[in-house]
């Protein structure tokens, strides 16, 4: 099982500190099993959280045990973390543990050295102290979260959920992250100026804004369904729609479709043996050739290689 570890340095803040606790403590793989141990560390057996005190089962010496540690955001990012985590966390990032940060957590990985010449991002109103801090990382306010492989690093706030899931869909694939979304009520990729590199997600909730359009496009995303057929659904003009599903999506209602129809690709390439161009007929693409670019646009790699990588992960 993987094990991840979440830091608790004083000054945390309590709702990154939960992210991870439940969306990763959640995550169950299709035989049942749990999908990750998460443990929370700490400093000291108690830290403060704002008006919260917390206590921690573990203390530094976990950081060596994890797969992947989790570093939440400080009330203060400008408050000095203290040496000793900074020197596990340095240890950890050198035995190949995977780091990730939520919010204003990235200052803490920042401190220790570890973004260094890579590209990261956090919260947009702590960008401003973070490139004066840190002028040797290359600091993109404008996404969601950045992942450069072994170190990971949110937004604010709710885009450490975001990040959460990209690491279940990283570790397990599309349908057990798929699944994480749902019991987190929250949506397994949102795009726009904060694009990323994810599948598109599961319907909203109905009631909600574009939410039965969406649901409708979920449902019928197999169809051979064009700009206008989605507008009359809506019942919207077709610049009403685009312009509703810029405001609530950021992108345009086609690509929040292919988006739905990679991961449904995704799904069956790990879970049957289809062949590539089945799979393309199946979720609603006109070509093999178009559905392979896409595929590897949305995804980053090539069909086959992306079973290959997530056969081997899923237990069957």
């Amino acid at each position: 099982m993987h094990t991840v570890v979440v830091l608790a340095l004083p000054d945390t803040i309590a709702f990154d500190l939960a992210t991870p606790i439940e969306v990763l403590g959640r995550v169950r793989l299709p035989d049942g099993r749990p999908g990750y141990q998460v443990q929370v560390c700490a400093t000291e057996p108690v830290v403060d959280a704002g008006p919260l005190r917390l206590a921690a089962d573990h203390g530094l010496e976990a950081l060596a045990r994890a797969g992947t540690v989790v570093v939440p955001g400080r009330y203060d990012p400008a408050r000095p973390a203290p040496t000793e985590a900074l020197d596990a966390l340095r240890a950890a990032a050198a035995a190949g543990v995977r780091i990730a940060s939520i919010c204003v957590g990235a200052f803490t990985l920042a401190a220790a050295g570890l973004l260094d010449g890579r590209r990261a991002t956090t919260h947009w109103a702590a960008a401003g102290l973070f490139r004066a801090a840190f002028p040797a990382v290359d600091l993109d306010p404008d996404v969601l979260y950045v992942d450069t492989g072994q170190f990971v690093t949110s937004a604010g706030a709710t885009a450490g959920v975001d990040m959460c899931l990209h690491l279940v869909r990283r570790d397990y694939g599309a349908a057990v992250a798929a699944d994480a979304s749902r019991l987190a009520v929250a949506p397994l990729h949102r795009d726009g100026g904060q694009a990323q590199f994810i599948p598109r997600p599961g319907p909203r909730a109905a009631d909600a804004g574009l939410g039965p359009v969406l649901q409708w496009l979920e449902e019928h995303a197999h169809r051979d369904l064009s700009l206008a057929d989605v507008a009359a659904r809506a019942g919207l003009s077709i610049r009403t729609l685009n312009r509703r599903f810029h405001a609530e999506t950021g992108g345009t209602p086609m690509q929040w479709l292919t988006g739905v129809r990679i991961r449904r690709a995704q799904e069956l390439l790990e879970s049957t043996d289809h062949g590539v161009d089945r799979i393309a007929h199946l979720v609603g693409f006109a070509s093999p050739a178009h559905f392979r670019a896409q595929f590897k646009r949305v995804s980053g790699v090539a069909p086959q290689a992306y079973r290959a990588t997530f056969r081997a992960r899923t237990p069957p």
